[in-house]
């Protein structure tokens, strides 16, 4: 029931099933600023709601560009219950009664020289009072007469309830509802639900620079959508320092300009008999390169995760980023070691950033202020610390190795097959490509991430098909065809059993980004190396996804059967000075065969961060002769010593 709801409201909430009718309603009602015809569909959905709340349409668009890349989810939640094109969020009905946890029993820090860490709380939103940014539907359908359900399910009725929420901020700020969208930077920015100026203006910026360059596109249902550009378009920013937000504490933080950051610290504090938390001071870089940055989910919403990074008992990451509006909240500096990806080399060498979400719902999609936002802050880290922007350094949780061989079934394997690798690249500068022909000898795993939608188990109950989605996996054979067994993988299961398909299960599956030498091929099927096995995807030419690629691999030494693969890149012991006890240089389960070969990411030194104590005093970086070189081994990035292998061009 739509009760008192005035007839133009309900021509835009019918929009997408009947566009026509709309013309004639268009044409008496010109576009706030744009005086052409509107297509039926969605196009027309944006067009009727700006008229009926006199939005400019581009400032409707453009925020929800920003918010959902105009997609509609078919109706299903985003990770901090958000719905629609317009992401009005209702985050009580979304998350009520969620739990969704990435699978593994890692120690964060992943440090031999340790007891184990395995801490058990987890982020929750029980006993919050919910902020209004996760609760902006319910307002929505008070300002429309449109109920919750029309809301959340139906995409033109949720374009409809976002135009309200722009008017209504507009007459809160005492704005006219004027016809140039440049008078409307207030009203976007209360729009993020941000609480606080910094993140709400860098929302803004966001919308703006998509309104100024355009977009086009064709949406998750089919919809095709275009924002024409505006180039020049100069908002009045003033009208931000009017909406009474507060003043994040942004003061020391390592961010870049462009993106909002709160500085809210991980403890650095001794608690018990010789414990302490959460996490190693250092002194980075001049101590040891940063060489990684690790992406991971947060399996919680924002309250509660910042509740957990600010015990001293728990693990710690370097920055949160919220799904929302993109905020930053950054905990641990980057020249200290945070605990947070189960590999101490790895840690000792990386920043870690979690990204509210959850690896097993692929229906709690992230939104695009979120990618962003990350994609910003990840191109400015890079910039700082020299990181290459590849997949064999912006790090996958789930691609980070396990020291030892214990510890591989055990890792963890966030953020998942739903994560758009693509699209975060095409936000980083260096979009995946072919950089080859076919005589390049290696492939980079591309699949078109909204079409390929390969089936996954486990999402809700073990077993049971995850709803069908968008993914930037690839499932691996044993042989050209779906009829053959999945690759297996010894360190995953040492008992030899079979892999499946379980959404967890990373052992048989590449994915986007990930760089591979080719090991033959058969009709629409490409086999790679892949766990010291041939392993072969389906790749038609129709609909391909993967292309061609050069570059440097290895391969073992000639007279070498096979040569061992390590999970860490630990110094030789004559390494180490006394006082510091020497690591085990402990091969994993796997071997790299004669004949075979793996895409090198870098040629690094032993390394060993000795950081055991509160007190800094007797930590120690230890550096040894032996080289390693890193190499794209299975899902997981490995390490082998250099003195076992050979490295040559992929073409050679």
């Amino acid at each position: 029931m739509r009760g008192s709801v005035p007839q133009p409201l309900t021509r835009a909430a019918q929009a997408l099933a009947c566009g026509a009718l709309l013309l004639p309603l268009l044409a008496a009602v010109p576009a706030p600023d744009e005086a052409r015809p509107a297509p039926a569909g969605l196009q027309s959905a944006f067009a009727a709601a700006a008229a009926e709340y006199q939005v400019p349409q581009s400032v409707l668009l453009g925020v929800s560009y920003l918010q959902s890349r105009w997609d509609a989810h078919a109706g299903a939640p985003s990770v901090t219950g958000g719905y629609g094109p317009m992401h009005l969020t209702d985050a009580r009905t979304a998350l009520a009664g969620a739990a969704h946890h990435a699978e593994g029993t890692e120690d964060p820090r992943g440090d031999d020289a340790r007891p184990v860490l395995l801490p058990d709380a987890e982020p929750s939103l029980d006993g919050v009072a919910l902020p209004a940014r996760l609760r902006t539907l319910p307002e929505a359908a008070e300002l429309t007469g449109l109920s919750a359900e029309e809301l959340r399910t139906d995409p033109a009725a949720n374009v409809a309830g976002g135009a309200a929420l722009l008017a209504a901020a507009q007459r809160e700020l005492g704005e006219p509802l004027s016809a140039d969208p440049a008078d409307w930077y207030g009203a976007v920015a209360r729009f993020s639900g941000a609480d606080d100026q910094a993140t709400a203006s860098a929302y803004a910026n966001n919308v703006y620079d998509v309104i100024r360059d355009g977009a086009r596109r064709v949406t998750d249902s089919g919809q095709p959508v275009t924002l024409p550009a505006r180039p020049g378009l100069a908002p009045d920013t003033a009208q931000v320092g009017r909406a009474g937000l507060r003043t994040a504490a942004a003061e020391g933080t390592e961010c870049p300009a462009s993106v909002s950051c709160e500085w809210i610290p991980a403890p650095y504090e001794e608690f018990g008999d010789g414990d302490y938390g959460n996490h190693d001071l250092g002194d980075r870089p001049a101590s040891q390169r940063i060489q990684y940055i690790v992406v991971h989910d947060t399996e919680g919403a924002w309250e509660g995760v910042l509740n957990l990074v600010q015990d001293p008992t728990y693990v710690s990451w370097n920055y949160s980023l919220r799904s929302t509006d993109g905020h930053i909240a950054q905990h641990v500096k980057a020249e200290d070691v945070a605990w947070h990806a189960g590999n101490w080399y790895v840690n000792a060498k990386s920043i870690g950033l979690e990204h509210e979400g959850f690896l097993t719902n692929p229906d709690a999609w992230y939104t695009e202020a979120m990618y962003r936002s990350s994609a910003r802050l990840v191109r400015y880290l890079s910039k700082k610390y020299g990181i290459p922007l590849d997949r064999q350094h912006i790090l996958g949780h789930d691609t980070v190795p396990g020291p030892t061989s214990g510890t591989v079934p055990g890792m963890h394997t966030d953020p998942g097959p739903y994560w758009d690798w693509a699209h975060y690249f095409e936000l980083l500068g260096r979009p995946f490509a072919p950089t080859a022909g076919p005589s390049g000898g290696l492939v980079t795993i591309l699949p078109e991430y909204d079409a390929h939608q390969p089936e996954f188990t486990g999402c809700v109950t073990r077993g049971e098909p995850c709803a069908a989605h968008g993914s930037s996996a690839v499932r691996l054979y044993s042989g050209p065809g779906t009829g053959y067994p999945l690759i297996k993988d010894i360190g995953l299961r040492p008992d030899g059993s079979g892999s499946t398909t379980g959404v967890n299960d990373i052992g048989s599956r590449v994915s986007t980004g990930q760089q591979y030498a080719v090991a033959g091929r058969d009709g629409d099927w490409t086999a790679i190396w892949f766990l010291g096995q041939k392993a072969w995807f389906h790749n038609p030419a129709a609909q391909p996804v993967a292309v061609s690629a050069k570059g440097l691999v290895v391969t073992p030494k000639e007279g070498r059967d096979t040569v061992p693969v390590y999970g860490r890149a630990y110094p030789e012991a004559g390494a180490y000075p006394e006082g510091v006890p020497a690591q085990a240089v402990s091969p994993l389960p796997y071997q790299l065969p004669a004949g075979q070969k793996y895409v090198v990411g870098a040629k690094v030194p032993g390394e060993y961060y000795y950081a055991v104590t509160f007190d800094t005093a007797g930590h120690r970086v230890v550096r040894g002769s032996d080289l390693y070189y890193e190499i794209q081994y299975g899902h997981r990035v490995a390490f082998v010593r250099a003195a076992d292998v050979t490295a040559v061009p992929s073409w050679s």
